[in-house]
C-alpha cells in the first residue's frame, strides 16, 4: 500500500530539461514537470539552460501540454551573487514558472519578500536527513523537500509519516551520483578553481588517481591492484526503476531524474522508461521487459540503487568512462504513407538495423532500406549532419520520435 497523505498531488515523474529542445524532449515522452535553469542561479553550468526569451517560450509550451516547471535556484551563492537574484526572480516570476527549487536560507528569504506567493521546493543540496529539518522548512513555507541522497527507503518512510500532510517528498531515482554529502564538495574548486557549489564543478571524482611519494618524483604508484591506476571517488550510477512500487510505499511524491547536462536522447529514453514504470507501478503492475532493458541502451556508469536499501552505492574502480553501446542516428520530422521524414544525427548505412524509439510504445526495430535524400534520390548512407532523408517504416511515426542503432 502506498504511503501518501490527503493533500499531496498525485505522483509525479519529474525529468531534466537542460534546454528548450531536451525540454520538448521530456514533455513529448511523458513528464508531469520539468526542471531548468536560467542563465544563473542553476547547479549546472556545463547546458546552455534558458535565456529569459527561452524561458517563456518553453513555460508556454509546457503548460500548453499540461507539464509544470520547476526553476533551480539552488547554488551556493556568495554575497556577490545576491545582488542579482531579485531581478532573476521577477524575470523567472514573468515566464510563468511553477516553483523554485532552493538550498540556501538566504535565497529562501529573498525569495519569500520578492515572490511571497511562490511554491517553495527545497533542493537537495540543502542536506535535509530527518523530519525535524523538513518541518521547519515547511515553517518556512516550502511546500516540497529533496532530502539527500544518503537516506534509505525506511529513513524516507519515517520522514514522511512526521512531516505535514501537504509536504511533499521528491527523491531522485536515476542518474549519476556524488561522492560529496548531498553534492556538496570543494574538490573542484581546489583542483580546478571551478566551484562546484555554484554549478560549474569539473567532476574531479570521475578522474584516474595514483599516489606520489615526495622522494621519488615522476614515479605514480596505483591506489589499488590494478597497474592501470583506480578511480576512487568514481561513484556508479543511480537507477531504481525496478523498485518503484517501493518508493511509492515510502510516500515519495515526485520521482526525479537527474541529468539537466545530458542529451535530448538522454531525456526522451529516461522519461519514457519511467514514465512507463511509474504508471505500471500505480496500476499495482509489473512493467514490460522492454522498459527495464531501455535503461541500458544510454550512455550510463554501473548501476546501483544509491542507499534506498541500506547499503552503499560504491565506486566504478576501473574506470571512469560510460558504457556507450546506443547511438542516435536521427530524429523524426515526419511521417506519410509508410515514409519517414528525418533528420540525422549520426552517421549510418542503408541496410543497417535501427530502432525506432517512440512515446509510450516498445521500440520498433526495422531495417534501413529506401534511402532517400532530401531531393526523393536514393543513397547508400547517410553521412552528414542534421541532412534531411527518408526511409521505409510501416508503423506511423510522431515528430519528436528518434531513431536510434547498436554500436558496433
Amino acid at each position: 500500500m502506498t504511503n501518501f497523505c490527503s493533500g499531496v498531488r498525485r505522483p509525479e515523474l519529474l525529468a531534466p530539461a537542460g534546454d528548450p529542445a531536451r525540454l520538448e524532449a521530456a514533455v513529448r515522452f511523458g513528464a508531469d514537470a520539468v526542471y531548468l535553469a536560467g542563465k544563473s542561479f542553476g547547479m549546472r553550468t556545463a547546458p546552455s539552460n534558458f535565456t529569459p526569451e527561452q524561458m517563456k517560450a518553453s513555460v508556454r509550451f509546457a503548460h500548453e501540454h499540461g507539464v509544470r516547471v520547476y526553476v533551480t535556484c539552488n547554488i551556493v551563492p556568495h554575497e556577490g551573487d545576491m545582488q542579482q537574484l531579485p531581478e532573476f526572480l521577477r524575470q523567472t516570476a514573468e515566464a510563468g514558472v511553477d516553483a523554485y527549487l532552493v538550498s540556501d536560507l538566504g535565497v529562501l528569504r529573498v525569495l519569500r519578500r520578492e515572490l511571497p506567493q511562490a511554491e517553495i521546493h527545497v533542493s537537495t543540496q540543502a542536506g535535509v536527513v530527518n523530519s525535524e529539518a523538513a518541518a521547519f522548512f515547511y515553517e518556512l513555507g516550502a511546500r516540497r523537500v529533496v532530502p539527500a541522497r544518503e537516506l534509505s527507503l525506511a529513513e524516507l518512510k519515517a520522514m514522511r509519516s512526521k512531516i505535514p500532510a501537504d509536504m511533499e517528498i521528491e527523491a531522485f531515482v536515476h542518474g549519476a551520483m556524488c561522492v560529496s554529502f548531498s553534492g556538496r564538495c570543494l574538490l573542484s574548486s581546489y583542483l580546478t578553481g571551478r566551484d562546484s557549489n555554484r554549478g560549474d564543478c569539473a567532476q574531479p571524482c570521475r578522474w584516474k588517481y595514483h599516489l606520489t611519494e615526495e622522494k621519488r618524483p615522476g614515479q605514480y604508484f596505483p591506489i589499488g591492484e590494478d597497474e592501470r591506476g583506480t578511480y576512487i571517488l568514481n561513484s556508479r550510477d543511480l537507477c531504481m526503476i525496478g523498485h518503484l512500487p517501493e518508493l511509492l510505499d515510502a510516500g515519495v511524491t515526485s520521482f526525479k531524474i537527474e541529468g539537466r547536462a545530458k542529451s535530448a536522447y538522454y531525456v526522451a529514453l529516461m522519461t519514457n522508461a519511467y514514465r512507463q514504470a511509474l504508471d505500471a507501478a500505480l496500476a499495482g503492475r509489473k512493467p514490460e521487459p522492454w522498459v527495464l532493458e531501455e535503461v541500458n541502451k544510454i550512455s550510463h556508469r554501473e548501476y546501483c540503487t544509491g542507499f534506498f536499501f541500506g547499503d552503499e552505492p560504491g565506486q566504478n574502480l576501473n574506470s571512469g568512462g560510460y558504457v556507450r553501446d546506443y547511438e542516435v542516428v536521427a530524429a523524426v520530422t515526419g511521417w506519410s504513407g509508410g515514409v519517414l521524414q528525418a533528420s540525422q544525427r549520426n552517421r549510418f548505412f542503408a541496410g543497417d538495423e535501427v530502432e525506432l524509439l517512440q512515446p509510450g510504445v516498445e521500440p520498433l526495430k526495422l531495417r534501413a532500406e529506401d534511402l532517400r535524400n532530401e531531393n526523393g534520390e536514393p543513397i547508400d548512407a547517410v553521412p552528414h549532419a542534421t541532412m534531411a532523408f527518408s526511409m521505409r517504416c510501416p508503423m506511423p511515426a510522431v515528430p519528436g520520435s528518434l531513431l536510434r542503432k547498436q554500436k558496433k
